[in-house]
């Protein structure tokens, strides 16, 4: 009876369209906004809104723990499945109507203590196994498997996050002074990076000196990305990061220009050994030469190394 209450309060359930990673901003649910946001503002009960017990349940109705565990967290739980194991780029048959509608309700029937656990726990959950599916990997392709691993929870927390948004500012800031996303952000940390990072920048230092080895969007994504979840892993390997994040080392001194023009020339070598040419010179000028080199120099002086 509740699976039937719930698809007619929201005749658009069925609207399984192909829509964006992000999901569009989405108008208001069905029911009364402004008592349903003092409810939410306030711990107290109908008192506090001024208003009867029959009144309530016509403004909305009773959603009861057992509702909650039968019905609208199933709903949920599935929704995140999907978005967690979605490839980048995919679109996944789910209603982000029905979902944002299902986590308004609940947040306005004080559900939100025990939405925000089931969701972290279920996150924690599946980054658990992919944690143990990186330790499994073969060393050729763990930086691989890390970069999708990262880059697929990254594009599912651009989904999940925005469809708690009544969550988030209802209870996470007003009671627990924290933020979703952060906190999503922190679980990949604590599961994940944490217990690979000793592992992973091994491989990324020595792929770093072999060139071509790593695809250079792979090791600036990684890098970038590990920069995001904490910061202080820079002191592990700054010549690393400094690559990709600009002002992670100290301004160059002058007296380090010819070492660095040197690091230049042996780039240049080892890709012309790996087939990559520089290409027809017979149209540059030998001023547009010289204006080439120096800017090259100028640029590994800032920091780039």
């Amino acid at each position: 009876m509740e699976e039937e209450k719930m698809e007619a309060e929201d005749p658009n359930h069925n609207n399984w369209e192909r829509r964006p990673e992000s999901p569009p901003e989405l108008p208001a649910p069905p029911e009364p906004a402004a008592p349903c946001r003092r409810r939410c503002d306030s711990s107290g009960g109908r008192a506090l809104l001024g208003i009867s017990g029959s009144t309530s349940k016509f403004l909305m109705n009773v959603i009861t723990v057992d509702d909650y565990r039968s019905t609208y967290w199933p709903k949920l739980e599935s929704a995140i499945d999907q978005l967690l194991t979605q490839s980048p780029g995919d679109y996944i048959p789910i209603s982000y109507e029905q979902i944002y509608s299902c986590v308004y309700k609940c947040v306005c029937q004080q559900h939100s203590e025990q939405m925000y656990s089931d969701l972290m726990r279920k996150i924690a959950c599946h980054l658990e196994r992919v944690s143990q599916d990186l330790q499994v990997s073969s060393p050729a392709h763990y930086i691989e498997k890390f970069n999708l691993a990262l880059g697929q929870y990254m594009g599912a927390l651009q989904s999940i996050v925005p469809l708690f948004i009544y969550m988030n500012k209802f209870y996470i800031e007003t009671k627990l002074n924290r933020d979703l996303k952060d906190d999503l952000i922190q679980l990949f940390t604590d599961h994940v990076a944490d217990k690979h990072i000793y592992s992973l920048m091994p491989l990324l230092i020595e792929a770093q000196s072999t060139p071509f080895q790593v695809t250079p969007s792979t090791m600036a994504s990684i890098v970038k990305g590990l920069h995001t979840l904490r910061p202080e892993w820079v002191q592990l390997a700054p010549t690393l990061f400094s690559k990709f994040i600009p002002n992670i080392l100290p301004p160059a001194m002058e007296s380090e220009l010819q070492d660095y023009a040197a690091q230049d020339i042996k780039l240049q070598q080892e890709l012309m050994q790996n087939g990559f040419a520089r290409g027809d010179q017979s149209r540059k000028r030998a001023g547009d030469e010289l204006a080439y080199n120096g800017a090259s120099s100028c640029g590994s002086s800032q920091g780039y190394r």
